[in-house]
């Protein structure tokens, strides 16, 4: 996914719009996408899309496809309402906030979710096992996540253990409460001196890593929506601020940033169209447990490290999945 391609800002502006309008026949099934974020334009081939063709469907060809989506969180709800206005037959939420939404605006529409938050932690489901009811999907989360994102970030940057490091959050986000909570809990049991910051805009990203340079040693990146779609202006002001950062998974890093922690987003995100497609097919969500990473992935970006002057340790480079030459 590459972010010109798929998503971006639109200035505030919710944005609704079918994929091959022109195509629709009556007995096609339409799916309907949810996201925390106003895509530039449909994403025709966006990785959902391809687990949903490996089930056999085709947008365009056997299924339609329309996409709701908001830069602001408190659209959200609005979006879900009319998607179920338009009768879809199943509704992909993008994010927690956009899951919950969904799960506000049905109870009866199938939901399949993609997100990063602990749907249990966040009452989403009861359950990963047996999400019961319409909903089921994948996570991304992991509950030894922060830890192990502190731990490598130590290793990495000398200091940062007896210093300070950074948590930057986006503060308009419902869904910070869990996120602070477990960075904060990590932090204490490595004994690690933790800050939370924020930032909700563009200029506010800007503001806070020249902030960074003055007071933290090294900063660690949330998932939010907005920091990934800002994630080149991010590894950026890395860069020009000297601030090493981690993130929370791959593309953050192939645009630059010095390292990565998490799940291999792509093939999570196939693995929701695949369930999808078997909703389509007549399975019931509440059959389908919540699927989980089968694996995490280290990236480290060597030429970033090289430009802030790191070394990255052998042991690091051992564990690393993919190094960015």
């Amino acid at each position: 996914m590459r972010r010109r391609e798929f998503m971006a800002g639109l200035g505030g502006v919710a944005a609704t719009w079918p994929l091959a309008a022109q195509a629709q026949q009556p007995s096609m099934p339409v799916v309907g996408l949810l996201f925390s974020e106003v895509p530039v334009r449909p994403p025709a081939n966006w990785v959902v899309f391809r687990g949903l063709s490996e089930m056999g469907y085709v947008e365009g060809r056997n299924v339609t496809v329309e996409i709701r989506g908001a830069d602001q969180y408190d659209q959200l709800l609005a979006l879900a309402a009319d998607l179920v206005r338009r009768k879809v037959a199943v509704i992909v939420a993008m994010g927690a906030n956009a899951t919950r939404a969904a799960k506000a605006a049905t109870t009866t529409i199938p939901i399949v979710f993609a997100n990063g938050s602990d749907p249990i932690r966040v009452g989403i489901v009861p359950s990963l096992s047996r999400p019961g009811g319409n909903i089921t999907g994948v996570t991304f989360f992991i509950s030894e996540l922060a830890v192990k994102r502190l731990q490598f970030l130590r290793e990495l940057v000398p200091g940062a253990a007896a210093g300070t490091i950074g948590f930057l959050i986006n503060p308009t986000n419902p869904l910070n409460e869990p996120r602070i909570s477990d960075v904060l809990a990590a932090a204490q049991s490595i004994e690690q001196q933790i800050r939370v910051v924020t930032a909700s805009t563009v200029n506010e990203i800007d503001a806070a890593f020249a902030a960074a340079e003055q007071h933290f040693a090294a900063l660690m990146v949330d998932g939010d929506e907005l920091f990934f779609r800002q994630r080149d202006q991010m590894a950026a002001l890395a860069a020009r601020y000297r601030i090493p950062s981690s993130y929370p998974n791959r593309p953050f890093a192939d645009a630059g940033g010095l390292m990565s922690y998490g799940d291999n987003r792509l093939a999570s995100l196939r693995q929701a169209g695949i369930y999808v497609g078997r909703i389509l097919k007549g399975d019931k969500p509440s059959d389908l447990p919540v699927m989980q990473p089968a694996r995490l992935e280290l990236v480290i970006n060597m030429k970033t490290a090289k430009a802030l002057g790191l070394t990255v340790p052998r042991t690091l480079l051992a564990a690393a999945d993919k190094v960015i030459e």
